[in-house]
């Protein structure tokens, strides 16, 4: 791994998806995601990230996953969004809290405190057509440790986007999972490509340590 070191005052812990649909047992997609979000402790180990920046002043920012109804009928895209698009994965109306969309209301209180960083959606996989980027860049941030949903997907996305807009990126590997299927364990997968592109590849224990 490279010499990674984190900087408090220029990094930020950035959070994909942190949604019911993809953390919770009543999410649309936990048939797919839950073995593998139970098996990494995923959602004991985001808040303890969050609890462990908080405490530090350390940036926190969210990047959502969000659908509205207008967005769904696409005629083009890959297996995972027509999936997405046909079980109406996650979507935002007038009242999101009512829906998948929703922020697991563990994380609520870190949230919704007035000093997290709220990206605007993704309709894909990664960040290269929302504000996230200039979102961190406005409050100095150039490293950015990453966690969140979905480890294959999302996250690596970010990672990838993250990294050729130069910032430093650290993952956590047990604050992430993923689907696992017949034909993969996308979150086996993730954790290759997170060996080779990452600034550095830290547990939950590792990384509260070093914020």
């Amino acid at each position: 791994m490279a010499g990674f070191r984190l900087e408090i005052p220029r990094a930020a812990l950035v959070i994909t998806d942190p949604q019911v649909d993809f953390l919770s047992p009543r999410g649309l997609a936990w048939r797919l995601v839950g073995e593998s979000v139970e098996r990494n402790h995923t959602v004991q180990n985001i808040e303890r990230l969050l609890q462990a920046a908080k405490r530090a002043s350390m940036a926190v920012a969210i990047s959502p996953h969000y659908y509205y109804p207008s967005a769904h009928r696409w005629g083009f895209g890959g297996p995972l969004e027509a999936l997405m698009d046909r079980v109406g994965l996650p979507i935002a109306l007038d009242a999101p809290e009512q829906h998948g969309a929703d922020l697991l209301p563990a994380f609520k209180p870190y949230f919704l405190d007035g000093r997290t960083l709220v990206a605007s959606a993704h309709k894909a996989y990664g960040p290269a057509r929302d504000d996230l980027a200039k979102r961190l860049r406005g409050v100095g941030v150039s490293q950015v440790v990453l966690a969140g949903m979905s480890a294959n997907l999302c996250v690596e996305s970010h990672l990838r986007a993250l990294l050729e807009s130069g910032f430093e990126v650290a993952v956590v590997e047990d604050a992430t999972a993923a689907a696992a299927l017949d034909d993969g364990d996308g979150y086996q997968a993730a954790l290759v490509n997170f060996r080779y592109i990452a600034d550095a590849l830290w547990s939950t224990d590792e990384a509260v340590r070093q914020i």
